[in-house]
């Protein structure tokens, strides 16, 4: 028995090639003992529908009537409305944090049972070589040690949230069999899994902040980007495809004060300085070490985050800006897609609020992870995107097998021992090696050559490399190997989950503010109303202050003593923060925070380039009489900045009249909208991941190659002006030397060919949402490589409209293809003058059973650009309820 207790798209005519995601690879590789599961399902045919509706069904949870609980001390009530979103009342702290934990795991407890494996490093037991990948990752970072660290400094209140929430979810898996928690259960059962969850701990539900911060890390692919593309190009070309950002054109966040001392001061004249720029160390060595360290990073599923190409919206407003004269807030952070969805909604209300039992908040959450992360309580609102400062540094390190180089003399390395379960195989082990900086992830290639590094030798880059040299590697001879080590912030033990709790129980922006003091990883960005009719934005996170020698822009030499972290971070009151700004308007949207001229301290040079900050600032600031539904409207703004700017160059192309000339003609009268019914719309963005790939790809590796995102607006529209430029020349083509409108002309012809082949030889059936599909998948089992079981699991394809980089930010790859890799994982717009007026929705249902009414309702109204109804008060949830379950203390 396993025991919980151990520790694409076809190719299209003339198109960019597609090329499957290494996060998903590990999973889509068909498992042996999967095959079963394929016969399992003739004999449920053979045996009957009924037979396999029981087996379905069998996990569902009971939501009406009554249950008894132990170690509940009073009743409970769960309330649930027409989308199964649970409302839970209770006498005491204990017994609200309990019931959400039985709740949760009524609805979810396989995904938790998955992420709590995933963060673990322990996938390999359930899924075998599949999770192996990800087991070596996440071990070699050790998540669930820092975990157990972090228990060990939290709040005796927090500490008591997370053991009754445990308790919840083992009452939960008490006198259940596995057929009885989840579906997924009974068929790896069937494939010979003998398996026994182990009880849920607070520890559980730490880890899972691991893979949020992890998931919203900042530059970590920057910093290896910048290397290998100055490698490939050289630093001055380098620079151009990582442009700063323009604060001129894209505002930042906060627009007034700077540093008093070692505090913010919102009404102060703010000063600063040039960042300092050190080259990153060079050589083939290290170079081969950075794209390796990129191969095994790739090897992480996607059920624990991109880490790259994600981006949020939040804004709040002040009432002279709102028909109502109330403040309204609103939020939709942007996530890679999953089934089921990242967050849970959820209402956990105190039946009488005392200093005892305090709580009176609703939102969305994580399963697995007490209380409400986003959302409201009866006094403020709360929205969150991502900071992304800078908290991650790759080290170039000079190694030996037991040593490491600092300062012209020999540390130990630190090490230790891990074993890795593997289902259906042997164990691995692995020994984790450590600098002063961090873990070696260059080991990390050396264990499993499965881990492939990046392919270094296309496109001539292995020959740039060796013309680079070993300069900065150490004398010929010498004893050191190269190594790449990491250091994060959300390795060092902090008590970030003593910040959720705080933040649901906040009252004013004092508390609020108090709150978020304890929030260390990932950094983010939050909006703040209250029923007062105050607004506001705190930037949150622990960010380091770095020695001289690093500007955090690529990887440092980490034999250098300068390049090292301080051990200091920016002061918590030193972060940017401003209540009741002048213009009545706090919009954030990955954009910079402030300016660097009027704030010293460096937060990060990998901004967002500011494109869906600037439109959401200019969509309010167009109205004074914002309403609940304005707000909605704004979050499905689909105007392409890329567009305005690329259009004008394409209708200028000429292009042999009819056949190749019928897309242009749809732009003729384009408004740069992206709706899923657009034609135009289609023929755009096919255009545009054809220019990206006959301009850029010529001279950049494959790994390398645009994915057309923000950072590509910018750059395509920088070069635009030049009809000379040397990017537009294919260096392959020795005998031409091609221009603008030549690599335009080819894009659009391809273009052409292939909506031809894709939709139709008729330009005007084209549509957007066509290409640009939403396909909700399983991270486990509908990543089997078995048709009929990832049937069971996933669903779609959703036709939406929107794009990558736009307010509505269903972000696709060019790369990979069109389809929806990122989207607004929620919605929520919060009224402040009448919180029972609150809208929401989430990017898939309630519930995490396959076939159950909830599975994906929400995506239905999702992908229609609709919201749910968002009852707060009692006297909105009862009317709203329409299953009503009692849990009772056991007798």
């Amino acid at each position: 028995m396993v025991e919980g207790s151990s520790s694409n798209e076809d190719t299209p005519v003339a198109a960019p090639a597609d090329r499957s995601r290494r996060g998903f690879r590990a999973w889509s590789r068909p498992l042996r003992w999967m095959a079963g599961l394929a016969v399992l399902l003739v004999l449920v045919l053979v045996a009957g529908l009924v037979t396999a509706v029981v087996v379905v069904r069998r996990p569902w949870p009971q939501t009406s009537g009554t249950l008894e609980l132990s170690g509940l001390e009073g009743e409970a009530r769960v309330v649930r409305d027409g989308a199964g979103i649970p409302q839970i009342y209770a006498d005491s702290m204990h017994d609200l944090m309990m019931a959400q934990g039985f709740v949760a795991a009524q609805d979810r407890f396989f995904e938790m049972d998955v992420r709590r494996h995933a963060t673990a490093g322990r996938l390999s037991e359930l899924f075998g070589e599949a999770g192996l990948e990800s087991d070596l990752v996440v071990r070699t970072l050790g998540w669930r040690r820092v975990a157990e660290q972090e228990l060990t400094m939290l709040r005796p209140a927090t500490r008591s949230a997370l053991d009754a929430y445990a308790e919840g979810v083992n009452a939960y898996l008490a006198d259940r069999s596995t057929s009885e928690m989840a579906l997924e259960y009974t068929l790896l059962g069937v494939t010979g899994l003998d398996y026994t969850p182990e009880k849920w701990t607070a520890v559980d539900s730490i880890a899972w902040l691991k893979a949020m911060a992890w998931d919203l890390r900042g530059n970590l692919e920057e910093e290896i980007g910048r290397a290998l593309t100055t490698a490939a190009v050289g630093e001055e070309d380098a620079a151009e495809l990582y442009p700063a950002y323009p604060f001129q054109r894209h505002p930042p966040i906060v627009q007034q004060g700077g540093l008093v001392g070692k505090q913010f001061d919102q009404d102060a004249d703010g000063t600063g300085s040039a960042p300092l720029r050190r080259p990153a160390p060079g050589g083939h060595r290290t170079l081969a070490a950075l794209a390796a360290v990129k191969g095994a990073l790739a090897g992480v599923p996607a059920l624990l985050g991109k880490g790259d190409g994600l981006g949020s919206n939040s804004w709040v407003v002040d009432g002279d800006h709102t028909s109502t004269g109330a403040p309204i807030l609103a939020n939709d952070p942007h996530l890679g897609v999953s089934l089921p969805g990242v967050w849970t909604q959820v209402g956990l209300h105190c039946r009488t609020i005392s200093a005892e039992c305090p709580m009176d908040v609703a939102g969305f959450s994580f399963s697995g992870v007490p209380g409400v992360v986003i959302g409201h309580n009866r006094d403020i609102a709360w929205g969150f995107t991502n900071l992304g400062p800078d908290v991650t540094d790759l080290y170039v390190e000079r190694v030996t097998d037991d040593g490491w180089q600092y300062d012209g003399k020999t540390r130990p390395l630190l090490k230790r021992d891990e074993t890795i379960k593997v289902r259906g195989g042997d164990p691995v082990e692995i020994t984790v090696r450590s600098t002063d900086h961090g873990p070696l992830l260059s080991d990390l290639a050396a264990v499993d050559d499965r881990l492939d590094a990046v392919d270094l030798t296309d496109d001539g880059l292995v020959d740039q490399l060796a013309a680079v040299g070993d300069a900065d590697e150490g004398a010929a001879g010498d004893p050191w190997d190269v190594g790449v080590s990491l250091s994060w912030t959300a390795l060092q033990p902090h008590p970030t989950a003593d910040a959720l709790l705080a933040l649901d129980l906040a009252t004013d922006w004092k508390s609020f503010r108090a709150a978020l003091s304890d929030f260390a990883a990932p950094g983010q960005n939050v909006v703040y109303a209250d029923t007062r009719g105050h607004i506001g934005y705190q930037a949150t996170g622990l960010v380091p202050i770095r020695g001289r020698g690093n500007d955090g822009r690529t990887p440092a030499a980490g034999w250098l003593p300068d390049t090292g972290w301080t051990g200091r971070f920016v002061p918590y009151d030193a972060l940017p923060h401003v209540l009741d700004p002048e213009s009545g308007i706090i919009a954030t949207a990955n954009q910079a925070v402030i300016d660097p001229r009027r704030y010293p301290p460096f937060l990060t040079d990998d901004w967002d380039q500011g494109y869906r900050s600037t439109r959401i600032n200019e969509l309010l600031a167009a109205d004074d009489e914002l309403s609940v539904d304005d707000m909605g409207s704004i979050q499905l703004d689909n105007w392409s900045a890329i567009a305005e700017a690329l259009t004008p160059y394409l209708l200028r192309v000429e292009l042999p009249k009819g056949y190749y000339s019928d897309g242009q003609r749809l732009l003729r009268s384009w408004n740069y909208r992206q709706g899923a019914d657009s034609a135009a719309a289609a023929y755009f963005n096919v255009v545009w991941r054809q220019l990206l790939q006959r301009t850029f790809a010529d001279e950049l590796p494959d790994v390398l190659e645009p994915d057309g995102g923000d950072r590509w607006f910018s750059v395509v529209s920088s070069i635009l002006p030049r009809a000379a430029d040397h990017w537009w020349d294919d260096v392959e083509s020795e005998e031409t030397v091609e221009r603008r409108d030549d690599i335009l002309r080819e894009a659009m012809i391809a273009a052409r060919d292939e909506l031809t082949a894709k939709q139709s030889p008729n330009a005007d059936e084209w549509t957007w949402g066509a290409l640009h599909r939403l396909d909700l998948r399983s991270a486990t089992l509908g990543e089997s490589g078995i048709a009929p079981i990832e049937w069971l699991f996933n669903r779609g394809p959703w036709k939406v409209g929107g794009g990558g980089s736009l307010v509505d930010a269903t972000g696709w790859d060019a790369r990979e293809g069109y389809t929806v890799e990122t989207a607004p994982s929620m919605r929520m717009v919060v009224p402040m003058d009448d919180l029972d007026r609150a809208r929401w929705v989430n990017l898939t249902g309630a519930s995490g059973h396959a076939f159950n009414a909830h599975y994906t309702d929400q995506t239905d109204l999702w992908a229609e650009g609709g919201t749910l109804a968002w009852a707060f008060s009692e006297d909105a949830v009862d009317k709203a309820g329409e299953d009503v379950l009692t849990l009772t203390p056991a007798r």
